[in-house]
């Protein structure tokens, strides 16, 4: 795979919009707004050269690197398409921030472009981490410092219901939710992705 190239670092903007932004168009182009990240208002970061990989069905031809989404800054810089980085500042900002009263700081994330096959198995067909249009996230950190984690606080107590509850309500935001329970290999973390082959969202 071949090293991205950065470019400047642009940041959209955090104040909150009048209206739900657009959801995002499975296998549309990235928007180019002037002094937007994916012409969304609320993601901080950079655009990128084009990731290639030697992997067929692997890399991202527009991609960005995302550091904070509506001011919730992210644990790890991330790389993804603008499909699933849009869906992420839409979550964040209409169900998770509401949610928890504004008062999620940062997302501890486990990760979003990988050139693997699904759930890490050799062979498989191509994850859509592999085309940067997925995320994981793996729990929330809070501005009075307290963590909340998937693998620990699952539903359970009232931040764990809340972030519970928060994943559900990301079905139709995104294409595919999945989180423990849903099939064995998500049990410490919430995976999101927009997958450019499914017209009605998949959410367990």
């Amino acid at each position: 795979m071949t090293r991205p190239a950065a470019a400047d670092v642009v940041s959209s903007g955090t104040a909150p919009q009048s209206s739900p932004l657009p959801r995002a168009r499975k296998g549309s182009p990235s928007p180019k707004a002037s002094g937007a990240i994916c012409g969304a208002a609320g993601l901080t970061g950079r655009h990128l050269a084009p990731v290639t990989s030697r992997q067929q069905g692997c890399g991202i031809a527009d991609p960005v690197q995302i550091v904070a989404v509506q001011g919730v800054k992210l644990s790890l810089p991330l790389t993804m398409d603008c499909s699933i980085a849009r869906a992420l500042n839409e979550w964040v900002g209409t169900v998770l921030q509401p949610n928890f009263g504004g008062q999620v700081r940062r997302l501890d994330v486990a990760g979003a472009y990988a050139c693997r096959g699904r759930n890490n198995i050799d062979g498989a067909k191509i994850s859509e981490h592999g085309k940067g249009r997925a995320v994981d996230v793996a729990g929330l950190t809070m501005t009075d410092g307290r963590s909340i984690t998937v693998a620990r606080d699952w539903n359970r107590g009232r931040d764990g219901q809340k972030m519970t509850q928060s994943y559900k309500a990301g079905c139709g935001i995104f294409g595919t939710t999945l989180g423990p329970g849903s099939d064995g290999y998500h049990e410490d973390h919430m995976h999101f992705d927009m997958p450019s082959d499914r017209r009605s969202p998949y959410c367990h």
